[in-house]
């Protein structure tokens, strides 16, 4: 304890409950997308990386190092057809070997050639049944690997005005998510992700949160919002609408990234800092409300074309730690009160002081009560696991 009492002497003073605040960095928990292991790139051209993984076997021995390393992230989230095999309880044997589980199920609506014209939203009757029989199958995966998750997103769209009618695209959606929601079983939840372009650039069906929020809401409880932060246009505040939908009880997950321009899908944090604390500040708040019931799922969904995969994730998730420790350090009475006042200055000044102290002292605490590494990075990078695959896999 000398290292926080040396390096937060005005915590103490202000009341602020370490121990409290390190039972909750040690429960968080973060999911690794499995298509963040493999090669990547971008519409010109996917970059070859040594020793990426090929298989979702290899990704999941991957996504162990993170977890290994950060001590915060035991679920992986899965993408069909990429990461389909023939005996999915083989898949949760060996997830659990490697002290892992299987998350989210992600059905797969934009790689198809029938698709070009829409998927659930196809003027076509057979390519929607297509796409429902699709979502219906990961359905039933997600049943055998004891995901609750369907991760949905829908990357129907249009390129050129009076391709189709808007309108008529949004009761063929409405009708096929029917269906699939129809499926669900009592425990699963069907998340819904939206886009405001691409691959559309004349439209897109699901365009924004609020869309998302009505099909989710006309759904029923087992449909949600899910939230990517790369999906909105620039200067959209994300926090907003995060504190919005943990209002309506229709915030259901996450899917961390950073973006400078579009849906660059960067290492998480690495952009906007400031606005992932402010996202983190709503959730806390939200979770400290009795009033509010919140189930959210905090998925990371990146694409590190020219990094090394690994190390991306951990990056992610190490940034993703410090947001939520300093947005558990805001001193919430003082805030409130400064709210309650209008004193503006006081109230920004209080969250400025949260987000601007060095959280890292008291996270190297945390992770040497984990028994992880105190630099997840650095340890990763001496472990030789990353010489090892790129010499076995090519």
């Amino acid at each position: 304890m000398a290292i926080l009492s040396n390096e937060y002497p005005r915590l103490a003073a202000r009341g602020i409950d370490i121990e409290s605040i390190k039972s909750a960095l040690k429960a968080q928990q973060v999911e690794t997308p499995s298509w963040g292991y493999g090669d990547s790139g971008t519409r010109f051209q996917v970059f070859h990386f040594p020793g990426a993984a090929r298989t979702i076997w290899e990704k999941l021995q991957d996504a162990a190092q993170v977890h290994q390393h950060t001590g915060i992230c035991p679920s992986v989230a899965i993408h069909i057809p990429w990461d389909r095999v023939e005996d999915y309880s083989e898949l949760v044997e060996y997830a659990e070997s490697l002290k892992l589980e299987i998350g989210a199920v992600n059905p797969n609506l934009f790689q198809e050639q029938e698709y070009k014209l829409g998927s659930l939203c196809h003027p076509d009757p057979a390519v929607r049944a297509k796409a429902a029989d699709h979502i219906l199958e990961c359905i039933d995966i997600a049943e055998e690997v004891e995901s609750d998750i369907i991760s949905l997103w829908v990357a129907d769209g249009t390129n050129y005005p009076g391709q189709d009618n808007f309108r008529r695209r949004k009761h063929r959606l409405e009708e096929g998510l029917a269906e699939v929601y129809g499926a669900l079983h009592s425990w699963m939840r069907l998340l819904i992700e939206y886009k405001f372009f691409e691959p559309g650039f004349y439209h897109t069906d699901i365009a924004d949160w609020g869309m998302a929020y009505a099909l989710a809401r006309n759904l029923g409880p087992q449909a949600q919002v899910l939230i990517d932060l790369g999906h909105h246009p620039l200067g959209t505040n994300i926090e907003h609408l995060v504190a919005f939908l943990i209002d309506e009880g229709k915030l259901g997950g996450f899917h961390f990234n950073s973006k400078k321009y579009a849906d660059d899908d960067l290492t998480s944090g690495s952009i906007h800092p400031y606005e992932l604390f402010l996202i983190y500040n709503e959730l806390i708040d939200g979770a400290r409300d009795p009033e509010v019931a919140m189930e959210v799922a905090y998925m990371i969904d990146q694409s590190p074309n020219i990094k090394p995969k690994i190390e991306a994730a951990i990056q992610s998730v190490v940034n993703l730690q410090n947001a939520y420790a300093k947005a558990l350090l805001v001193d919430r009475e003082r805030l409130a009160e400064a709210q309650q006042a209008g004193d503006i200055v006081a109230a920004e000044e209080t969250l400025q002081t949260a987000f601007q102290t060095d959280v890292r002292p008291l996270l190297t605490v945390v992770r040497q009560e984990m028994g992880v590494p105190a630099d997840p990075l650095a340890a990763f990078r001496a472990s030789g696991y990353q010489e090892q695959v790129a010499k076995e896999r090519g």
